[in-house]
C-alpha cells in the first residue's frame, strides 16, 4: 500500500528526514510512528500526503509515485490525512463539515454519513451545532469522523490525543482500535504506550532516521524505548 525508499526531506537548508525507508501493507491494521517532537514525524505524513516533495528517493502509494501526484489525486486513490491541527470549518455545522470530508465521494454520501453516525453517536446528536463549539473531543471525533468520509483505505492521523484529557484520549484510542477493524491506521502518537499497544508494525523515528522497526509489543519490550519514552 505505501512503499517509501530511501527519501532524504528538507525545508530549505535544512534537512528533517535522512536515508528513511518504511512500508504498509495491507495485513496491517495498525502502523505506528513514535518518536520525539521534532523527529519528523509530521513531515513524513505530508510526504505521503503529497503535500511536501522529497529530496531525493521514492514514496509509492499502490505503485503510483506521490511526487507525481496532486494531493486531492491521493485522496482519490484511498490516502487520507487527519493532521494535528484538525483543520475543522468552525463557523460550519458538524454536519457540514462530515459532508466536505466526501467530497471525492459524493455518490455514498448517505451510506458513510449512517456509519459515521453509527461510530460516533454524538456527531449526530449534535449535527446542527457549529463545529468550533465544541469541545476538544468532540471536535477530535469529528476530524475522524471527516477523514472517514472519504471512504479511505488507509486513514493516517498525527496525534490524535494532542491536548486531549486523559480520560478522552482513552475514548480516542477505543475509536482507533474500532476503525483498525475496517481500515488500515497508520498512527503518529505521544502517547507512545497506547500507540504501540495497538501496533502491528511499529517505527522509532528519532533525528530524521527510522532507528528501529518491529511488531508493536517488541518495541514496548525494547529497553531503549522504555528508558526514553515509557
Amino acid at each position: 500500500m505505501i512503499d517509501i525508499e530511501n527519501i532524504d526531506v528538507s525545508y530549505g537548508n535544512i534537512q528533517v528526514l535522512w536515508d528513511l525507508s518504511m512500508r504498509v501493507s495491507e495485513a496491517d491494521s495498525v502502523v505506528t510512528i513514535v518518536g520525539p517532537n521534532g523527529a519528523g514525524k509530521s513531515t513524513l505524513l505530508d510526504v505521503m500526503s503529497g503535500l511536501h516533495p522529497v529530496d531525493d528517493g521514492r514514496v509509492t502509494l499502490w505503485g503510483d509515485d506521490v511526487s507525481s501526484l496532486d494531493p486531492s489525486e491521493v485522496v482519490k486513490r484511498g490516502f487520507v490525512h487527519v493532521s494535528e491541527e484538525r483543520n475543522l470549518f468552525g463557523e460550519m455545522t458538524v454536519r457540514e463539515n462530515l459532508e466536505m470530508g466526501a467530497y471525492t465521494r459524493r455518490e455514498t454520501l448517505g451510506e458513510t454519513l449512517e456509519e459515521v453516525y453509527e461510530l460516533f453517536p454524538i456527531l449526530e446528536e449534535r449535527a446542527d451545532q457549529r463545529a468550533g463549539s465544541m469541545s476538544g473531543g468532540q471536535q477530535q471525533m469529528l476530524a475522524l469522523g471527516r477523514g472517514l468520509m472519504a471512504r479511505p483505505k488507509i486513514l493516517a492521523l498525527d496525534e490524535p490525543s494532542e491536548g486531549l484529557a486523559p480520560q478522552i484520549t482513552e475514548r480516542v484510542f477505543e475509536k482507533i482500535e474500532e476503525i483498525s477493524e475496517e481500515v488500515t491506521v497508520l498512527l503518529v502518537e505521544q502517547h507512545v504506550h497506547d500507540a504501540l499497544t495497538l501496533a502491528d508494525r511499529a517505527y522509532l523515528l528519532e533525528n530524521g532516521r527510522i532507528k528501529a522497526e518491529n511488531t508493536g509489543q517488541a518495541l514496548l519490550e525494547s529497553e531503549h524505548v522504555a528508558e526514553a519514552y515509557l
